[in-house]
């Protein structure tokens, strides 16, 4: 079989089906061809934040990732293998962690890796698209062409009549999009941690793994009124700004209102300062880019504020006046497809007999989702040959 995209999900997916002995042909495009969000060329780039989110298996999420250690996840254990230190998450460094999967990958004797780009969908073999929400514009040309003719068929299926379905085909073709953003990351050497704190949310996992920056209420609405007024990367005159709700721009969340940020990714609480032994209004939390703690990501700092504004506005941060930016906040599209009416529940493409699709091309949304559905479709396209 064929996967299309050596990102969490094709990675999985590729994996699972050489777990179930067969042979599988993984393509990557990069570093030949890098999208907007991307910086290197390893497989399996994490390219927002670098936390698999809460460890708890009191939360659905929690419980997913245990399912797939249990199915012998290749992106589970090579994040466990690769944590750093994040309280009650999962956090991992991310250099170290897309070395061990391309590493173990590269193992694999069933996956063969292919540097090459894929510019139209291959026929009659089984075929998992995991091209994730950032593919190149001619391989998107070919995707819609291959959905444009499912959609027509059920049009057509549901109207009876050829004139009817050409106008809903019109209609449904449209590729579905939302923006997303990644956070700033931060030279540890450049930060003032003296105006820090160091503390997880309650005290979990050592206690200790996050460093902390607390803000009065006059510091809280600086950073607030900075957010509103400085200015923004736009999108394109022809884009609707759509956002995905759990990972909104910071600038965004200011805009809703004033405390909105305080009780979102600026929450303080569980984070009493042992120095004062109080509560403060709002606290930034910075999070381990990896082992050794030579960088730092602001936790929650999504943003498409233009450069020179995350300079300014950030800057102004506690212990952040002479911070060396490692990487400032981007935002980019991402692409998807319409799944509930395009794919079957192992998602293949409905009619299409061997054409599968997982990870954020679904419309799914996080990295141990990513996982999951490449295992799905692996599994799934495996046991079908």
């Amino acid at each position: 079989m064929s996967v299309i995209g050596a990102g969490l999900a094709g990675c999985e997916a590729a994996w699972q089906a050489a777990r179930c002995g067969v042979e599988v042909d993984l393509f990557e495009m990069r570093p030949h061809r890098s999208g907007p969000a991307h910086s290197g060329g390893t497989l399996a780039e994490l390219v927002c934040s670098n936390s698999f989110r809460g460890m708890a298996l009191e939360n659905a999420v929690g419980v997913l990732r245990e399912e797939l250690a249990r199915l012998g996840s290749l992106i589970v254990s090579s994040a466990r293998q690769t944590a750093v230190p994040a309280g009650g998450a999962l956090a991992v460094d991310r250099t170290a962690f897309a070395a061990l999967v391309e590493a173990r990958i590269l193992e694999e004797p069933r996956i063969a890796l292919y540097r090459e780009e894929v510019r139209s969908i291959p026929l009659g073999r089984p075929v998992i698209v995991a091209c994730g929400p950032l593919p190149s514009d001619e391989f998107l040309a070919s995707l819609d062409d291959v959905l444009g003719n499912v959609i027509l068929r059920q049009a057509q299926d549901d109207t009876g009549s050829q004139d009817d379905a050409g106008s809903q085909d019109d209609a449904g073709r449209r590729r579905l999009h939302y923006f997303d953003a990644a956070s700033p990351i931060v030279a540890a050497d450049s930060i003032d941690d003296s105006a820090m704190y160091r503390k997880s949310r309650y005290d979990k996992g050592p206690g200790d793994d996050y460093l902390n920056i607390p803000l009065d209420r006059e510091g809280y609405m600086q950073l607030v009124t900075d957010l509103r007024r400085l200015d923004r990367h736009p999108a394109k005159d022809f884009e609707e700004t759509r956002y995905f709700e759990g990972c909104l721009p910071i600038e965004e969340m200011a805009d809703r209102g004033d405390d909105v940020l305080r009780f979102g990714p600026l929450k303080p609480v569980g984070l009493r300062d042992p120095r004062t032994g109080e509560t403060p209004h709002a606290v930034v939390q910075l999070r381990k880019e990896n082992r050794a703690a030579t960088a730092y990501n602001l936790v929650g700092f999504q943003t498409r504020l233009s450069w020179p504004s995350q300079r300014e506005a950030f800057g102004k941060l506690p212990g952040l006046a002479h911070a060396e930016w490692l990487r400032l906040g981007v935002m980019h599209r991402n692409t998807f497809i319409d799944s509930p009416r395009l794919l079957d529940p192992w998602l293949r493409l409905r009619g299409s007999g061997a054409l599968y699709f997982a990870g954020q091309i679904t419309g799914a949304e996080g990295y141990v989702e990513a996982a999951a559905c490449g295992a799905m479709t692996g599994i799934h396209a495996a046991r079908a040959i």
